[in-house]
């Protein structure tokens, strides 16, 4: 009877301290994410460096708690019999955890090989299928992405590193921005382009004519993926003030 409370005292020391430490490392790591975060934001340290840091945590994390509940566990004279005849048939064991959890792992391995290989980082602009959105979190099976209607995207990992991803960010941290303005038919096209080219450092070009108007594009380069919003909505309000005080009626696309 007290080797039986001894072992459940052992064990529950035992997660108690794997809990506390995962815990202390957690915060620890959490803390040093935040600090990259900001560091990131202000230029003084790479995307990359943070998706790896993010990942690293969750490993770790994961880690000491899976050898915390295996010590645990392994108190009980019963489980270490029964853990010894199982590795004992480790083999077939393994084909059949391989079967069951084949999607589990090829997941976790691709997060892994994300992290590593770095095709996406965290707060990077891509383009996956149909959906184009910046990158907020890379975890151990998924990737979660921001589309630019707001919605969170949830893509398994293992779908990533098995597909073409378009990053707009990957070499220049400055996206492009294109805005575009329509003017009547009747109107003067050409006074209209020379107008809007007062833009600094802007494209301006015909993007469409039909029977209701003509459609012009500004694009410009916004310097991170943050400012493309307020870059796009400021290039679209000085090109609608300008086309006003010219006296070119116009609309906005939608």
């Amino acid at each position: 009877m007290y080797q039986a409370y001894e072992s459940y005292i052992s064990a529950g020391i035992t997660l108690l301290f794997a809990l506390a430490l995962a815990q202390v490392l957690d915060r620890w790591f959490a803390r040093r994410g935040r600090r990259l975060s900001r560091a990131v934001a202000e230029g003084a340290a790479t995307a990359g460096l943070d998706t790896r840091l993010r990942i690293v945590r969750r490993l770790l994390y994961a880690t000491i708690l899976v050898v915390g509940i295996a010590l645990a566990v392994s108190q009980f004279e019963p489980v270490r019999r029964t853990a010894t005849a199982v590795l004992a048939s480790s083999a077939v064991l393994g084909i059949v955890v391989g079967f069951a959890a084949r999607q589990t792992f090829a997941n976790l391995i691709a997060g892994i090989q994300l992290v590593i290989t770095q095709p996406i980082r965290v707060g990077d602009l891509v383009t996956f299928g149909e959906d184009t959105g910046t990158i907020e979190d890379v975890r151990l099976s998924y990737t979660y992405m921001r589309a630019d209607d707001g919605r969170r995207i949830i893509i398994p990992n293992e779908m990533l590193s098995q597909s073409t991803i378009e990053n707009h960010t990957i070499i220049d941290p400055r996206v492009r921005v294109e805005v575009s303005v329509w003017i009547p038919p009747e109107a003067d096209s050409a006074r209209a382009l020379e107008v809007l080219a007062e833009e600094p450092d802007a494209e301006v070009s015909v993007a469409e004519v039909d029977k209701d108007g003509v459609r012009i594009t500004i694009s410009k380069q916004a310097p991170t993926v943050v400012t493309r919003g307020e870059v796009a909505a400021g290039l679209r309000a000085r090109a609608l003030e300008r086309l006003h005080r010219e006296g070119l009626s116009s609309r906005t696309e939608t």
